[in-house]
């Protein structure tokens, strides 16, 4: 009987010392995310309610959360490239009427920069994304289309292009992008940008299609989407990392596009983000451990789906059929070499990577079109059972 009472007294107790520990470490993570979220949430100068709900905060710019990464702490602000190559972008007259992309109007003051303002859900959902998303193979399947620079032509300074924009279904844990990217080095040593833009309901709660942006500098173990961590410098006052594009494009109708560039400045070697010929802000070359050049720039389209999910469609959800008014495409794609001028990369400089079946996805990358177009990609497609 004693025995016995010893014995029931022992397992109550080891009960109640892991319910205490379960219970500090809940604190531990909660606290950890009220941390994070008063580093996001400034005192803003300004506040914006744009009509998707959104509160946009107009905060100094030399306050704004980049700064408090440990990195960052004697970083001198830049205003402005030291130096930029203007990249030829025409309108493309492939549809009934002009190419019109817009993002929700906001304008903050002079002297301030927006920032999405970020609530607990908006933290969790984005570090849960960024997490299983990019590193957890085993709970989520990613697929991507792809065209790359081939490694022996390195390195590369900059990659830029007009990538047409859709809004393609997806749901809950599931997203869908097109982007370019920039990238060096191997394993845990990989440093990588990537912008463009996506569909992602656990990042913004909505199906809208955003703006967005992600970077690491340690293979993924670091980094985050769009200012969910500390890091990117936004100077721009109107246009911002998580926006919402107002207008996307239509099969055979209107193609909405948008010019994107991330280039490296010669001077401070820092990493710009350009969107519709607006200089957003930049990524600080002290945040990366192996950037100063890149081994690899690209552009394409990629797709995230739980494991025993069907794909989400890519683009338009249409295969490529060299028609630019049916399918997602990058035209005018260029990457910047040692010269720091960007040019139209052959067939014999890329890698086309697709890692799909082609009844899900594929893509279209050849001679260049003639102009507007030029160098060109298309890709995507219907998605589906994509893993069998």
């Amino acid at each position: 009987m004693i025995i016995t009472l010893f014995f029931v007294l022992g397992l109550v107790t080891s009960n109640i010392g892991h319910t205490v520990d379960g219970m500090h470490s809940m604190l531990k993570e909660d606290f950890e995310l009220e941390r994070k979220l008063s580093l996001i949430n400034k005192s803003p100068i300004k506040s914006i309610h744009t009509k998707s709900g959104y509160i946009i905060d107009c905060v100094n710019i030399n306050k704004q959360p980049a700064f408090d990464h440990p990195l960052l702490k004697n970083h001198k602000l830049q205003h402005i490239p030291s130096s930029q190559r203007n990249v030829s972008e025409t309108n493309v007259h492939i549809s009934p009427t002009k190419s019109n992309f817009e993002i929700e109007k906001v304008r903050c003051p002079k002297e301030t920069v927006p920032i999405r303002r970020v609530t607990k859900d908006d933290l969790i959902g984005g570090i849960s994304l960024f997490n299983d998303h990019i590193l957890d193979q085993t709970s989520y399947h990613r697929h991507s289309t792809h065209v790359s620079s081939i490694n022996l032509h390195a390195p590369y300074f900059g990659v830029t292009g007009t990538a047409s924009v859709y809004n393609p279904k997806v749901f809950k844990g599931q997203s869908s992008s097109g982007h370019i990217y920039v990238q060096n080095g191997q394993g845990d040593s990989t440093n990588k940008i990537v912008v463009g833009w996506h569909v992602s309901p656990q990042l913004y709660n909505n199906d809208a299609t955003h703006i967005y942006s992600y970077w690491t500098h340690d293979n993924f173990k670091t980094g985050c989407y769009n200012i969910l961590c500390s890091g990117f410098v936004q100077i721009d006052h109107s246009y911002y990392l998580g926006a919402r594009v107002v207008q996307t494009s239509s099969y055979g109708g209107v193609m909405v596009e948008m010019p994107i560039t991330l280039f490296q400045d010669q001077n401070t070697k820092n990493w710009w983000l350009t969107v519709a010929n607006k200089n957003i802000g930049y990524f600080p070359a002290s945040l990366f451990s192996n950037l100063a050049t890149a081994n690899e720039v690209g552009f394409g389209g990629q797709t995230v789906t739980p494991v025993g999910a069907p794909s989400p469609s890519m683009g338009s959800g249409h295969f490529p059929d060299d028609n630019f008014s049916h399918v997602a495409y990058f035209r005018n794609v260029a990457f910047q070499d040692v010269s720091r001028k960007f040019y139209g990369p052959t067939i014999d400089l890329v890698d086309k990577f697709s890692d799909a079946p082609k009844k899900c996805y594929q893509l279209i990358y050849h001679e260049p079109y003639p102009k507007p177009i030029g160098w060109a990609l298309q890709y995507g497609g219907p998605g589906g059972d994509c893993d069998s």
